[in-house]
């Protein structure tokens, strides 16, 4: 009798991070955001993957790379409901879900064309107006933008 696979085998990490419950149309953003592109470590992505939380999601999976908290927290504008985890001798250490911090610099570009980060040399400044859903707000132009509509830099 044969036996029907219903599961991805994965090489399981030793040392490093694992950020899970990514929504799925999140996922190479959160790539771009951590800046895993250009990356030398070992990268696993997982896209569209079943979730009985999200219904589908995705997966990021980093070996022997540890990033510090704002980094992460970074994600948390597209990826709000994303949980890390960090792994050592193939066990999770630390099991933290991602936080929006209140300011986000230098990440999001401004989608009014006539705001001074899109006319000047100068770093994006958003501050967060709401978590649930994610909205924030230029702080130059005071132009809002929701959190999945943010253009990434």
């Amino acid at each position: 009798m044969s036996q029907q696979k219903t599961e991805l085998a994965v090489a399981a990490l030793q040392h490093g991070t694992v950020i899970d419950h990514i929504p799925s149309a999140a996922v190479f953003q959160v790539v771009k955001i951590l800046g895993l592109e250009n990356t030398d470590h070992a990268v696993t992505i997982g896209a569209n993957l079943a979730s009985a939380k999200l219904g589908s999601k995705g997966i990021v999976k980093v070996a022997d790379m540890f990033f510090d908290e704002a980094a992460l927290n970074r994600i948390a504008l597209i990826a709000p409901s994303a949980v890390v985890n960090i792994i050592r001798n193939y066990e999770v250490v630390e099991k933290r879900p991602v936080a929006l911090p209140d300011t986000i610099v230098g990440i999001v570009k401004c989608n009014n064309p006539k705001c001074i980060t899109n006319n000047e040399p100068m770093q994006t400044k958003f501050d967060v107006v709401s978590r649930q859903p994610v909205i924030i707000r230029c702080h130059y132009c005071n132009h809002a933008v929701s959190g999945v509509d943010a253009k990434i830099l």
